[in-house]
């Protein structure tokens, strides 16, 4: 009952991972954010292979699954870091997030609620021809801020995830241990005594 419960609740884990993550990945498309983009991309096959694991009781896969999640978690610190400038990180670098292809930055920046996108003409000289020179106002929300939020909501499933995996892992094994101990005796061929004859068998002999 235990081990049932454990993987439903993780194959639920699974399912909202697979959701925030798909939400997330269209909004990086969107922004051209192509670090996060592959990174993202990764973690839905992950996901998937370690939902695969719960179902089919597959260990390893599970395993696998939650030695992501740290990795995915330290991915999504960074991103946190990156947003709110800690350090000598800057949110307006292009190499970190777009590997320097384009000078797009989170599709939020415009999109976020209530902000208001005012195209700005003639724009500067020193503004590439290919890209438009804006003004964004009214924002209720900073775009830095919501991106927080989203990597601050992977951290936590990913967290739960890796609870989960764990404590289906230890249950699956269990289980293993325990049926291997039910069925030690015919995995070695064990036989029971058997019961001997006392009857003497005399020789026989035929006439011509």
């Amino acid at each position: 009952m235990g081990c049932c419960s454990g993987r439903c609740t993780l194959a639920f884990i699974c399912g909202m991972q697979l959701v925030s993550v798909l939400e997330r990945q269209v909004i990086d498309f969107l922004g051209y954010q192509w670090a996060p983009i592959l990174t993202n991309f990764l973690h839905i096959i992950i996901v998937i292979l370690g939902l695969f694991g719960t179902i089919q009781f597959r260990p390893r896969y599970i395993t696998g699954y939650a030695a992501w999640l740290v990795a995915w978690m330290t991915w999504n610190v960074f991103i946190i870091c990156f947003y709110l400038e800690v350090g000598d990180l800057s949110r307006d670098s292009d190499l970190v997030l777009t590997f320097n292809l384009s000078m797009h930055r989170s599709w939020w920046m415009e999109n976020g609620p209530g902000c208001k996108v005012t195209p700005i003409t003639p724009p500067p000289s020193w503004a590439p021809e290919d890209h438009r020179y804006i003004s964004i106002s009214g924002c209720l929300v900073d775009f830095q801020f919501i991106e927080v939020a989203h990597s601050s909501l992977q951290i936590l499933l990913a967290l739960m995830g890796f609870i989960y995996a764990c404590y289906v892992v230890k249950l699956i094994s269990e289980e293993e241990d325990s049926f291997d101990f039910i069925g030690g005796f015919d995995s070695y061929g064990y036989q029971g005594p058997q019961k001997t004859s006392h009857l003497q068998l005399q020789p026989m002999y035929m006439s011509k």
